[in-house]
């Protein structure tokens, strides 16, 4: 067929079904890589935010040893968390003297 001539009521028909089917696929591969986007973000961001919970609870958990183990600037007596190594190192060595002098 030559490729001067016009196109035929069929084939302009058929043409335009063609054009019409290739645009729903260009569309609904541009709504999937659209979904696999948001899909990706959302992700990232629970990721994000997962990372960030951990970040402030290691952050509270060093705060909370800091405080058991180190005495504030204007406090001059013992934290607890010494105190208490203290008194099991003392436990310690006297339940060791005390088997030792009754072993």
């Amino acid at each position: 067929m030559p490729e001067n001539m016009p196109l035929s009521d069929e084939e302009r028909s058929e043409l335009e079904k063609l054009r019409a089917e290739k645009a729903a696929r260009e569309e609904a591969q541009a709504a999937a890589r659209e979904r696999a986007e948001l899909e990706r973000l959302k992700a990232e961001q629970a990721a994000s935010e997962k990372e960030a919970a951990e970040q402030r609870r290691i952050a509270e958990a060093r705060e909370k040893g800091r405080q058991l183990m180190e005495p504030d600037d204007d406090d001059l007596r013992m934290p607890k968390g010494q105190k208490i190594v203290i008194a099991i190192i003392v436990v310690v060595a006297v339940v060791w003297l005390l088997a030792m002098a009754l072993g």
